[in-house]
């Protein structure tokens, strides 16, 4: 995904960066009743175990003290309700998403689950966030960085909404590094995620437009320079499933 200039490529299209929003509103819009299906669909179940990885990492408090988890294009709640059963009574989680299909679904799944006095549901753009300064012990996004237009500024934000001490945790799709693995990989996505995506979802452009949006984003080491540079320390970032994803942490110290 390029960066500092103002167009970005859209799947096989290359639009304005400030329309690439619209773009991905669209995309998620389309398909927010069957997102977590077709997650299960697409990774064959995996992506339950690399957010199972997430939580851990977040490692929320078993007792009540406080702890608030900020998770950035979260509307579905799936993270935010597994950090809520891995914590204790003073784990509260603030899912922020621009889209509001997406959050009505979040909202529903709390409701049902009796969370909704643990996880609350807020409309927000991870690029201007509306939150004051150091207000959260964890900011965590779950494969949702690489739809952000400017990646730097929701960095930034995440860093600055961050208490000190905090740790801010990011699970993306990555480059697999596994010889062989990777022109499999490679023809599952372009191939069948497209058709897994008309048949379940009825829009084979969504699923086109979030496997390209993966190739566009930046190697796990140049993601990892970029979570320094917006002033995260201790930036680390640990592969899984032989790099289709990475985990990637940094510190507000």
């Amino acid at each position: 995904m390029p960066r500092g200039g103002d167009h970005t490529h859209f799947g096989y299209e290359t639009v304005p960066l400030a329309d690439k929003q619209g773009r991905v509103d669209d995309v998620f819009r389309s398909v927010a009743r069957r997102y977590d299906l077709m997650n299960d669909l697409m990774s064959g179940g995996l992506h339950r175990a690399w957010k199972d990885a997430l939580v851990t990492a977040v490692n929320p408090p078993k007792n009540a003290r406080e702890f608030v988890v900020l998770d950035l294009a979260g509307g579905t709640g799936d993270v935010a309700f597994r950090i809520a059963q891995a914590g204790g009574p003073g784990t509260r989680i603030v899912v922020c998403d621009i889209n509001p299909d997406m959050l009505a679904v979040g909202q529903e799944r709390a409701a049902e689950r009796g969370l909704d006095g643990v996880v609350t549901f807020e409309q927000g753009n991870a690029e201007e966030l509306a939150y004051p300064d150091r207000s959260f012990d964890c900011v965590t996004i779950a494969f949702g960085i690489r739809n952000v237009p400017r990646i730097e500024r929701a960095l930034a934000q995440a860093h600055r909404v961050l208490k000190l001490g905090g740790r801010f945790l990011c699970l993306e799709f990555s480059s697999v590094d596994v010889p062989g693995l990777d022109a499999l990989y490679e023809l599952y996505s372009f191939q069948v995620i497209p058709r897994i995506g008309d048949a379940v979802a009825g829009d084979r452009d969504a699923y086109q437009y979030l496997v390209e949006s993966i190739r566009k984003f930046p190697k796990p080491k140049l993601f990892a320079t970029m979570i320094e540079a917006s002033g995260f320390r201790r930036a680390s970032f640990t592969p899984m499933t032989g790099g289709v994803v990475a985990l990637h942490s940094g510190w507000r110290l």
